[in-house]
């Protein structure tokens, strides 16, 4: 059976206008971006007469706890973890409605793009943004659902491998986001350097000037026990090559694209 690659529809919020060949609506790419970036940037208004927006970075995955057998290809909750009486959480407390409206920034560099100019220097990379609603994790089962769910997200099966379950206090001061997602969006570059035509028919600045890609990747190195750590280094915390060797793959592949051309719509991944 065919299974099709869902997309978010477009709307005023998430349709990209620059570089749209660039723009990927596919929930498996968007989520998987999200999913693999240690860090996500929240932003929100914290009040009506503020003129600024704030921004935080908070620890985040994209889960279903009604549906958990659900894939990144497939609709889904964002949850996110913080404290329980920081602003966000407390904004999100006295909302009502749909929840607090966020947006929810992922982005991971996989090369830098070295032209003959300035002007056309750019990076290899992914970003994903979500727009969507937040409420607080009020059932005891689901918070503690999206709390394995981060802490694995950090290091798989890190959650079994520690002290269980967490405490009153951990608890109380523990506060899960779940955002409802309204729509979403990212953007990918691959490839080559792109530079203009007279510049590349120029001579005398090819033989001047270096040009191609730098890969860029995530690199996990090995375990630094802590002060107090009496056990051996166990399976699951081991060097994960297969990780480094998974993210330097992906760059150093992106590397030697074609250079994306405006006009030619970008594939999403898992797209025949």
């Amino acid at each position: 059976m065919v299974r099709h690659n869902l997309e978010y529809p477009k709307d005023i919020h998430n349709t990209v206008n620059r570089y749209k060949h660039q723009a990927v609506y596919s929930l498996t790419t968007i989520h998987t971006i999200i999913n693999t970036t240690p860090v996500l940037h929240v932003s929100f208004t914290p009040s009506p007469e503020s003129p600024f927006p704030v921004i935080l970075p908070m620890i985040g995955q994209m889960g279903s706890f009604s549906h958990p057998s659900r894939d990144l290809g497939d609709p889904l909750d964002c949850y996110l973890h913080g404290y329980v009486s920081s602003r966000i959480m407390n904004l999100s407390r006295q909302e009502g409605g749909k929840g607090l409206p966020v947006c929810i920034a992922a982005s991971k560099v996989d090369g830098l793009v070295l032209t003959l100019t300035p002007n056309s220097h750019n990076y290899n990379y992914r970003s994903s943004v979500l727009f969507g609603y937040a409420q607080l994790v009020s059932d005891p089962e689901e918070k503690i659902w999206a709390m394995e769910l981060i802490t694995n997200s950090v290091l798989p099966n890190r959650w079994s491998n520690t002290r269980l379950p967490p405490n009153a206090a951990e608890m109380s001061s523990t506060q899960i986001l779940r955002v409802s997602i309204h729509s979403g969006s990212a953007k990918v570059r691959e490839g080559v350097p792109n530079d203009e035509k007279a510049d590349i028919e120029n001579e005398e600045l090819l033989n001047e000037v270096w040009t191609g890609v730098i890969p860029v990747y995530e690199n996990f190195g090995k375990p630094v026990p802590g002060p107090y750590n009496r056990v051996s280094v166990p399976e699951h915390v081991r060097v994960r090559e297969e990780w480094n060797e998974r993210n330097e793959r992906y760059a150093r592949e992106a590397a030697g694209k074609d250079a994306p051309v405006a006009g030619k719509k970008k594939e999403a991944e898992g797209d025949d």
